[in-house]
């Protein structure tokens, strides 16, 4: 009993309680609507009823076969991938150079340079979305320097606003402190008499920096492109507002079949379908870093 009320025991109740309420029983929620039928005015049918004298349970695989044979909703989703990969690449190769600058800079101007990173969190989401839609409009200056230089290089004009482009642009900015953050509470760590050992033993800055900094960073690198990825692929509110047709991506189908078509079922496969795929992906890519990367170096 004393054990039971352990200090270690009392602390994880109210976290526990959380994954519990909020991640654990939607996700056995989700689990159970997708073997449903969708009901005939929208949500989930009765598990249950009473047909003709008879007893009809409803539960089927049909949401199943539709998700993995519909070319729209595997088309959406290798777009998200796509978008969501670009979306992380271009954050690493902004955000690796911003985090070394606040890592590698003076103890009294860090903490400034990372209330700059963190400072658009200080708004609301939706907001930073309109301002972009502002900068990226026909009548922006942002736009006609930007048309200029096209016309310059002998190409017609091109609409920044509800784009592919547009929907990429909004989600660097939004995710790119979720990569510098990370990636500078590892760059901060690293020994620089290690660095100072390569260049005595011959290597040059770029070797330094390609065979000890980058392995060393490397769990850095996958915690920042984690919290890039995930966040990116499932996303619906940026398409929704700055892209067009062409440009949505999985989250707007789901987003769609919950409150637009109300076919819970379909939607519930289709979060699935995301879910165990993003799943796969990572843990690919995780292995792939451990495997290549140069992570076990990192971890000794």
């Amino acid at each position: 009993m004393k054990n039971f009320f352990s200090e270690k025991t009392v602390l994880s109740i109210p976290p526990l309680i959380y994954l519990i309420a909020l991640f654990l029983v939607p996700t056995i929620l989700m689990v159970v609507i997708a073997f449903r039928e969708p009901g005939s005015y929208g949500g989930v049918a009765p598990l249950i009823e009473h047909v003709n004298n008879t007893t009809r349970i409803n539960l089927t695989l049909d949401s199943f076969k539709f998700a993995m044979t519909s070319h729209f909703i595997w088309q959406l989703f290798w777009r998200s991938v796509g978008f969501s990969l670009l979306s992380t690449f271009c954050c690493l190769i902004i955000g690796y150079p911003l985090a070394m600058l606040i890592a590698k800079s003076k103890k009294n101007y860090r903490e400034f340079l990372l209330l700059l990173v963190i400072i658009p969190f200080w708004s609301c989401f939706l907001i930073r979305i309109y301002a972009w839609m502002i900068i990226l409009g026909p009548q922006s200056g942002f736009t006609h320097m930007i048309n200029y230089i096209v016309n310059v290089l002998g190409y017609p004009p091109v609409n920044l606003l509800y784009s592919s482009a547009a929907v990429v642009i909004c989600m660097i900015y939004i995710n790119l402190p979720f990569m510098v953050l990370p990636l500078y509470a590892n760059l901060e760590k690293h020994d620089e008499a290690l660095i100072e050992a390569s260049r005595d033993l011959g290597a040059t800055n770029f070797q330094a920096f390609l065979k000890v900094t980058i392995p060393l960073s490397m769990p850095g690198i996958l915690a920042g492109s984690a919290l890039v990825f995930i966040p990116c692929i499932g996303m619906f509110v940026v398409p929704e507002l700055v892209g067009n047709n062409c440009s949505l991506m999985i989250g707007n189908l789901i987003k769609q079949q919950f409150l637009q078509t109300m076919n819970w079922p379909l939607g519930s496969v289709t979060s699935i379908i995301m879910s165990l795929s993003v799943l796969g992906i990572t843990l690919l890519f995780v292995c792939f870093a451990v495997r290549f990367g140069g992570l076990k170096y990192a971890n000794k």
